[in-house]
């Protein structure tokens, strides 16, 4: 085989970066919501010290921002691969085998002797989650990626800064690569400053509108103000996802509005939503297509997701994405402001 057939067999299209975690979903006979949706006071209640009923148990493996993402772009045929941390442990391996089996590249994930792989436990009520979190105290490291032709930067424990800044210095040696930056609670929590390198260089940038007020400290900004302000920070294109009233964007030119793919039924769970939209806006971009036309390949991975339990389950392959955008009502097309 010649070095250039193996070279391009090894090059990768979408690198993700990030944190990996098993999920387990308890799902809630019931529960009491008290307080104003969008607000502090917004809480799921169950009685103290009592034994409460649950309906069922689904235990996700390999999930988490970038590590969804990886699964997305592989099951629209992009040669994805995966940088993160997981322990020398049952679960770690359960998170290999789930990625191999989706197609996405494992070499670069580093198993860490004597450490846990990342374990959150979610609440689930209704087609809502409350998710409890523990990030393990991993050293972060990016390892030989092989300059990829993409890298897609999400969510990383509490404790990876100054990771944030390695990154960096790889996407200052290597100004070829199209970065995109998803960020996840603990990078936003960092502060904009931090974090300014990044922003600088993204080519993409994602997030929900809360996450825009908080990385703004704007607390009732709308959307166009939101979208314009992160654009200044440096994406060459923002977009902005609103939950189910849709997604918007902006590449400095033109603001564009995404409608919703319509639900078949209710969304049965939410979880993952976001990481669907947004890796498959990328992928769509990688594969040739416009941003309006990208945006409404997210919707439609959106939609699917949310249709299932857990964020990959509902992740579709193109073809069948494909087939859901020619049946689309007319009205499902991206939108000039």
């Amino acid at each position: 085989m010649s070095e250039n057939k193996t070279e391009d067999q090894n090059k990768i299209d979408f690198l993700a970066i990030g944190d990996i975690v098993i999920d387990a979903f308890i799902k809630l006979k019931q529960a009491e919501i008290v307080g104003e949706a969008d607000t502090p006071s917004y809480k799921i209640c169950l009685p103290f010290a009592e034994k409460v009923p649950y309906e069922d148990v689904f235990v996700c493996p390999a999930v988490g921002n970038a590590s969804n993402a990886s699964v997305c772009a592989s099951r629209l045929g992009l040669k994805s691969a995966l940088v993160s941390n997981i322990g020398a442990d049952l679960d770690g391996e359960k998170c290999l085998e789930s990625l191999k089996n989706d197609g996405v590249r494992t070499d670069l994930i580093k198993i860490n002797t004597g450490m846990k792989t990342n374990y959150h436990y979610v609440l689930w009520y209704e087609a809502e989650r409350t998710i409890l979190i523990k990030h393990e105290i991993y050293q972060y490291a990016l390892g030989e990626m092989r300059n990829p032709k993409w890298i897609y930067f999400s969510s990383v424990g509490e404790t990876a800064f100054p990771f944030h800044y390695v990154v960096a210095d790889y996407l200052d040696l290597y100004p070829e690569i199209n970065f995109v930056f998803q960020p996840g609670k603990f990078d936003i929590k960092l502060g904009k400053d931090k974090l300014e390198r990044l922003y600088k260089h993204s080519k993409l940038f994602f997030c929900n509108v809360e996450e825009a007020r908080k990385i703004l400290e704007e607390g009732n900004g709308e959307i166009k103000e939101l979208l314009v302000k992160m654009h200044d920070l440096g994406p060459k294109t923002v977009v902005i996802t609103d939950g189910p009233k849709g997604a918007y964007a902006y590449d400095g030119a033109d603001m564009w509005f995404m409608v919703p793919y319509p639900d078949p039924k209710p969304p049965y769970e939410r979880t993952g939503a976001g990481d669907a939209f947004s890796s498959t806006v990328v992928s769509a971009i990688i594969l040739g297509k416009t941003l309006p036309e990208a945006l409404a390949w997210g919707g439609v991975n959106s939609m699917s997701v949310v249709q299932e339990v857990g964020a990959q389950k509902g992740l579709l392959s193109r073809l069948k994405l494909e087939e859901y955008l020619k049946n689309a009502p007319a009205d499902y097309i991206a939108r000039k402001l």
